[in-house]
């Protein structure tokens, strides 16, 4: 299986007869020894010619093929005439090789050679990044697959890697600068007066005009789904624009598995391919019980691998549509190179609602309403239309815990807000929050294809440390979009330099609670996530948790790793901006509330 693999990553690339990229294809490295090189690379995205950081010469990166127990040694040289790093995404490891500059190490300095050592402790698909600034966006990243020490639980005949990923011919700074200035820049789907005039005709002037002051009252848009749209992105899926058709072949019969990797440094994408079921196996890295699904939404730092089985003679179009609906990477599964398959129409872009937003509802107006519908029918959905197509009716969700900390599986029950508005690091705070782990999210549902959603998820196996967490901490993604401002609890990084806490060897539950407007993904280095789901003993095991507007998400943590961390939104520019803090793991004992 192996050399067919080798064989099948590198046809794609070379499926028209020319290398589509100024580099040589992605390559696969293993071995206890493994050499890296960060650089400065022509690279073509569509027909433009631009300079790409790239690892080892490749957009991806090459893919690092490990194995579980293997003790690894990375050499990574930097080329690059400003400081460089490699983290290591999911990956257990002890802190000073977790490659974050400030936190674990000082970074690689230009012309230098960083050693990375450590003992391989898990299996999946991972992934590596530059942490340091815009690299990871210009290019710096690649894939890692770990076969298992025991026998793999799921059976494929090939796989491929589908790294999905965001290329911008601006920099982060220059994007940051204007949102800073313009805070919907890159927002080119705007509501118009004829908007107005449909939701009028629709819902009434009266609630339609409420609606539109309330919006205007907390200066935000109801349309602004996304800080970077395709019209600052290029979306590409292992290095290739939409049009230069990444394709994968196989044999019809064959059962594929597909490791899909969320590079987007800024983009939430929903995948789907037409024509065949996907088979949720993993979820990042983490074997889970398999879940047949038509479509899934992966936020940046996620990964799932999927198997697929066509047995038709034809092509089949992987889409991955973006949340905002502005764009799309594209690729194909195909018996013969050269072959494609029909894109699908996109989808009308999702507006969000006052109940999004966990907020009230105004003179005694419903501002349920949100999600414009699928292509065909363009009517607006609502959340709980979801539960009648995706077989979900009468599911609960974990929402809150009993005094013994078991969950009590209650619905979506609200959670009124506190009195604190965080200070002026926070643009507005929800009247009410509520776990929505049953929710695919705005623009999903309601058109008859199962969406998975974080309460599918369940591990393969129980988790090892079935301890009731002894200690409850409880973080707010804060923000303030007109300046472009992202925060914890109101403060930004630099505000906020003292760690969070972990005392070494607790069992400790963690609330994250989103009073933004926008989706983000919180990621934990050196320690997994159990994501309190309801699934009991079979709580899945994340490195990144996405959290919706208005949403409160619980994970149970094993602190079971000495020594600085970091924990951070993986949004890219939101991260930049301030929405970073340090973990810090030891005996000592931490304060009430830290």
């Amino acid at each position: 299986m192996g050399a067919l693999f080798a064989l099948d990553w590198i046809l794609p690339v070379y499926a028209r007869g020319s290398w589509i990229n100024a580099v040589a294809p992605t390559t696969q490295l293993s071995g206890d020894v493994i050499d890296l090189t960060i650089a400065e690379t022509p690279f073509h995205v569509g027909e433009r010619v631009t300079t790409a950081i790239t690892i080892n010469g490749t957009v991806p990166g090459p893919l690092l093929r490990l194995r579980e127990g293997q003790d690894i040694t990375l050499n990574v040289t930097n080329r690059l005439p400003e400081t460089s790093s490699i983290h290591w995404h999911g990956i257990l490891l002890p802190p000073g090789m977790d490659g974050v500059p400030g936190v674990s190490f000082p970074g690689i300095e230009p012309g230098t050679t960083f050693r990375y050592r450590f003992t391989v402790k898990q299996y999946g698909t991972y992934w590596f990044h530059s942490h340091s600034g815009g690299q990871e966006q210009a290019g710096a990243y690649g894939s890692i697959i770990i076969d298992p020490a025991e026998p793999d639980p799921v059976r494929y005949d090939r796989e491929y890697v589908i790294m999905l990923s965001d290329w911008s011919f601006s920099s982060v700074g220059s994007m940051i600068g204007k949102l800073k200035k313009q805070p919907g820049y890159f927002n080119f789907q705007k509501r118009t007066l004829s908007d107005f005039i449909r939701d009028g005709m629709r819902k009434g002037w009266l609630a339609t005009l409420d609606n539109y002051l309330m919006w205007a009252q907390m200066r935000m848009d109801p349309t602004d789904l996304a800080d970077i749209t395709s019209h600052a992105y290029t979306y590409l899926m292992n290095g290739l624009a939409p049009a230069e058709n990444w394709t994968g072949l196989f044999r019809p019969g064959e059962r594929i598995r597909l490791r899909f990797i969320q590079v987007g440094v800024m983009t939430f994408q929903d995948v789907r391919i037409p024509g065949l079921k996907m088979t949720v196996v993993q979820a990042d890295g983490q074997n889970v019980q398999p879940v047949e699904v038509d479509e899934f939404r992966m936020g940046p730092a996620e990964t799932y691998d999927v198997t697929v089985e066509p047995k038709e003679d034809r092509a089949y179009t992987i889409f991955a549509e973006t949340l905002d609906r502005s764009g799309f990477a594209r690729g194909t599964l195909a018996p013969r190179p050269g072959m494609s398959a029909e894109i699908p129409p996109q989808r009308r872009h999702p507006v969000r609602s006052m109940a999004d937003m966990g907020m009230q509802h105004m003179n005694g107006m419903d501002h349920s309403d949100h999600n414009p519908g699928n292509a065909t029918t363009g009517e607006p959905e609502t959340r709980m239309q979801h539960d009648m197509h995706g077989d979900r009716a009468g599911e609960g969700i974990q929402d809150r815990h009993d005094m013994h900390g078991r969950l009590e599986i209650l619905g979506s029950k609200p959670v009124k807000h506190g009195p604190d508005d965080h200070g002026t690091g926070n643009q507005s705070v929800p009247d009410f929050t509520q776990s929505r782990l049953d929710d695919p999210g705005i623009g999903l549902g309601g058109d008859g294809r199962r969406v998975l959603v974080y309460t599918d998820l369940k591990s393969l196996r129980p988790y090892p440390d079935q301890r009731e967490p002894e200690r409850e901490l409880e973080i707010h993604l804060t923000g303030h979009m007109e300046r472009f401002m992202w925060s914890f609890d109101g403060k930004k990084y630099s505000d906020a330099r003292e760690p969070i806490r972990f005392r070494y060897g607790e069992r400790l539950r963690w609330t994250f609670v989103n009073d933004t407007m926008m989706e983000h993904t919180m990621h934990l280095h050196g320690m997994w996530m159990h994501l309190e789901n309801g699934a009991g003993e079979y709580l899945p095991r994340k490195h990144t948790v996405l959290v919706k507007p208005a949403e409160r998400v619980s994970v149970a943590i094993t602190a079971d790793a000495p020594g600085p961390w970091a924990f951070h939104c993986h949004l890219l520019l939101h991260m930049e901006t301030g929405m970073f803090r340090v973990i810090e793991v030891s005996n000592a004992i931490p304060e009430m509330g830290s």
